[in-house]
């Protein structure tokens, strides 16, 4: 049987068995298709072996060389697939391991064969501090594949002080359903921190014998877990080889090492199978690298604390510790710092690097801009050892409660005092003994309502006293002897005026008065604050919702109050950074021209015009709170001083704005700094950039523009594109553009080398993505770096593209909902490599049309998260 023949007969057969080898070994496969999928892959490969069986059999004598090689690779073939075999079979008997979610990979699958166990319906996790139940939790809460097992997924942390009541309002608030509807729907449900036994059916009716309803709890002890009738219980640590392939793949590469092994087996000795910490402590030695003296001392520094077995949280915290001490000075000053914020709670970046630069944490960086950077390299430092962990919201970190009681224990032993109370419910302010040492003092979220006349506080560097909202007056002397205070915060707080004792703060440089919506004027003695590089007062916007501007019948004494504190500010001549809110334009003009900071290297977030308590937080969640930003809302017209700010400006907000038709208007060709734009409600603009005749590129380096409620929007671009423009754009999004029948116009595809995301919804004129007519001779590699498509309710909906002729070479998800008329997918065998899902509705996903016997159908299918 020669080389051609095998291509007929057994090619095809050996390609798709090992394309189905490949995803499997690769764990891409949909898990509820795992069990079909294990099926299709032991048939075909029984069939595979019958075939080469038979080759041998008919070849006797002489085996041709094109049948050799084909022979050898359906050998190798066969102990893959047998070792896939072996897998499957071990993972369907291995009960749930703890180790198996910090692995990261199989967590899924594991859960969905628990899940396909109708007997088992509970789980519990117990361990004490450092096992990674949380983290588990975490994983579970933000898996894709646990969210395609369920149509809901709860997560709630049970505090200390829950009562049934709670915990259902908890649970309430996440599900926004009635309890009816939960015993309904296939749900898992996720308790992190039981500290007591729970009976569940009290709480939501849950009862253990409702299959349908799966509950993961997480405690520090077992007997809860065993009282609450889990059925599975997943204890303690993991075990010493779980523990060291853990650490390995968490150093990486370094222990390729024949020298470091040895020692990297003691360190994980060390480590007593604690999951967080042997991450923890993973991540240090891995910035060692292969210096084995390096090794070698970290190892001693961890040997020397003396214990058989770890006993809980302190032998964790002795162990962290190590971790601490690897930090360098500035690190070490800077997660020290984070204790004065209430356990995991969400700390804004940008104003902690704003505080981390004020208090002189950040050194060598006597520039803002570079101290900035400079903090933003110690934060990642600190996330990169776990100290600091970055949130759902990404401009937001939060320090782990384990790493508050190590900051807590540290600081316990060194002479620069912190007095850290937030969140504590204070209704009085602590005795002065308390404070008179303290270098720093943080009591905010509180409920104090009075501060002490004075306060001999010599030492203090940051006062933090804010959202403490009865607070409504500071005595005339308090800031008196505070001479040393750089950061002082008083956001949220009901004070009505500011003291003159606010004088004596002469290297103060970080003031915080945002959402004192009582404080209506700043006094003349801020002009002492020489030294303050950074100001938030970005709070004439809730004066102007306030009852004693309201009393007034009109915005006048609000307009007027602006214009004194701005003139006030404008003085300041070593301001670096500044975020504040201007009634109108007039207002800016108060301080741009006039300042003597504007032209210098100078930080700011501009807010322009005014806009009501429901506005759209859009712009906020788009951009960096390092850029420049100028948001302009309910205005109208074009002014020359907006284009001179937009030239400085890197993210431009425009919200039902009047008066203008493009954002041209502006003058564009100022705007090449700009790295996102978002155009919102402004409904007199019919195209987005006016080309009029220019031959140079505009919008350079333009990343996101997000498009909103834009009612006469015809078109992005009204000609033709000049040749760099939007050379940069990353992520496209258009919403509720009605009058918009073109996205893509003459040949603006060819313009988009880096977009990645395209977001298309309720644009009801839209019948193709990409227009055949405004796009002649689109080449197969066109948007090669497109990851995302999602099309919702395009009502009107044909085509994404006329054929399968494009490759789509980095595409890995779409979604597309209410797109009843979309009948085509423009994907064929070969192209969209990448893709891993298509989110879509059932019915949708059956009326699809196919030009071929159905293969397309069946190779997409897999991948589809269809409702």
């Amino acid at each position: 049987m020669d080389g051609n023949m095998l291509s007929g007969v057994g090619g095809g057969l050996y390609q798709d068995l090992k394309e189905a080898g490949t995803i499997a070994g690769g764990k891409i496969l949909d898990v509820k298709n795992l069990e079909r999928n294990y099926k299709k892959l032991i048939t075909e490969a029984e069939e595979l072996w019958t075939l080469k069986d038979d080759i041998e059999k008919a070849s006797r004598v002489k085996i041709k060389p094109p049948t050799r090689e084909w022979i050898t690779m359906v050998d190798r073939l066969k102990n893959r697939v047998n070792g896939l075999e072996t897998e499957y079979n071990e993972g369907k008997r291995k009960q749930w391991r703890l180790d198996c979610f910090w692995s990261n990979a199989n967590f899924s699958e594991e859960l969905e064969k628990q899940r396909q166990q109708v007997l088992i319906t509970r789980i519990g996790i117990w361990g004490p501090v450092g096992t990674g139940k949380t983290t588990i939790m975490k994983h579970l809460n933000d898996n894709e594949k646990i969210a395609s097992m369920f149509e809901i997924v709860i997560w709630v942390s049970v505090s200390k002080e829950w009562s049934i009541e709670k915990l259902q309002e908890a649970i309430m608030q996440q599900l926004e359903l009635d309890a009816e509807r939960l015993n309904e729907k296939e749900c898992l449900i996720l308790l992190d921190e039981v500290c007591q036994t729970i009976k569940l059916d009290k709480v939501m009716g849950i009862g253990s014998n409702q299959n349908h309803i799966k509950v993961v709890l997480a405690s520090r002890h077992r007997g809860i877990c065993i009282n609450m009738e889990t059925v599975v219980q997943i204890g303690e640590t993991i075990v010493p080889p779980d523990a060291w392939n853990m650490f390995r793949k968490k150093v990486g590469d370094v222990m390729s090492s024949s020298l470091i092994e040895p020692t990297a087996r003691l360190v994980v000795q060390e480590c007593h199978g604690l999951p967080l910490l042997i991450d923890r402590v993973a991540k240090t030695f891995k910035k060692k690298q292969r210096d084995f003296t390096l090794w070698n001392d970290g190892l001693e520094s961890l040997q020397r604390w003396e214990s058989e077995r770890v006993e809980g949280i302190e032998e964790v915290l002795e162990r962290l510790q190590v971790c601490y001490e690897d930090l360098k000075d500035e690190e070490k000053d800077c997660f020290l710092h984070c204790v004065l914020y209430p356990e995991e709670s969400m700390i804004y970046v940008d104003y902690l690097i704003e505080c981390w630069r004020a208090e002189g944490s950040i050194l060598h960086a006597e520039e803002f801009r570079k101290a900035r950077v400079r903090g933003h390299t110690i934060l990642h430092e600190l996330m990169g050892v776990s100290f600091l962990e970055r949130t759902a919201k990404t401009k937001y970190v939060t320090m782990n409660k384990l790493f508050r009681k190590l900051a807590i224990d540290i600081l316990s032993q060194k002479d620069n005092k912190y007095l850290a109370k937030p969140c504590e419910g204070l209704q009085e302010f602590p005795h002065p003994e308390e404070c008179n040492q303290a270098s720093k003092i943080s009591l905010m979220n509180n409920r104090l309502s009075t501060l002490p006349e004075t306060l001999d506080c010599g030492n203090l560097s940051a006062l933090f006293l804010q959202r403490n909202k009865d607070l409504s007056v500071i005595p005339r002397l308090f800031f008196q002897s505070m001479c040393r205070l750089r950061v002082l915060d008083l956001q949220g707080t009901g004070i009505a005026f500011l003291p003159s004792s606010i004088s004596m703060l002469v290297f103060l440089r970080g003031l915080y008065l945002n959402s004192c919506i009582h404080l209506t004027k700043v006094p003349s003695e801020i002009k002492a604050l020489q030294q303050l590089e950074s100001m938030d007062w970005n709070n004439f916007q809730s004066l102007s919702n306030s009852n004693t501007i309201e009393a007034s019948g009109s915005i006048t004494l609000w307009e007027t109050v602006a214009k004194e504190a701005i003139e006030e500010i404008a003085e300041l001549n070593k301001l670096t950074s500044l975020r504040l809110y201007f009634p109108g334009v007039d207002h800016l003009r108060l301080f741009v021209p006039k300042s003597p900071v504007w032209n210098s290297r100078f930080a700011f977030q501009f807010s322009v015009g005014y806009e009501d308590l429901t506005h759209s937080q859009i712009f906020e969640s788009l951009h960096s709170p390092r850029y420049n930003s100028l948001k302009m809302v309910n205005g109208a017209g074009t002014h020359l001083l907006i284009s001179d700010v937009l030239e400085k400006t890197q993210a431009f907000g425009l919200e039902n704005h009047r008066g203008v038709s493009s954002l041209s208007d502006f003058g564009i060709k100022k705007m090449n700094r700009m790295l996102v734009c978002l155009l919102e409600g402004c409904n007199e603009v019919e195209t987005i950039i006016s080309v009029g005749g220019t031959m140079t590129g505009v919008l350079e380096n333009l990343k996101i523009l997000y498009v909103n409620n834009m009612l006469r929007l015809a078109s992005i671009c009204d000609g033709f594109v000049p040749i760099g423009s939007l050379g940069q754009l990353t992520t496209l999004t258009l919403v509720r553009c009605p009058e918009l029948k073109k996205i893509f116009s003459d040949g603006m595809i060819k313009q988009l080398p880096q977009l990645q995301h395209l977001r298309v919804e309720k644009c009801h004129q839209i019948e193709e993505i990409i227009m055949e007519s405004e796009n002649d001779g689109l080449e197969a590699n066109a948007l090669p770096r497109l990851m995302t498509l999602a099309l919702l309710d395009l009502q009107t909906l044909k085509s994404i593209w006329i054929d399968n002729s494009l490759n789509w070479p980095s595409l890995q998800k779409i979604e597309i909902s209410t797109c009843s008329m979309l009948k085509k997918l423009p994907f064929n065998m070969v192209n969209a490599t990448r893709l891993r899902s298509i989110k879509g509705q059932n019915s949708w996903w059956e009326a699809l049309e196919w030009t071929d016997d159905g293969a397309i159908k069946q190779r997409l299918e897999p991948l589809c998260i269809l409702n």
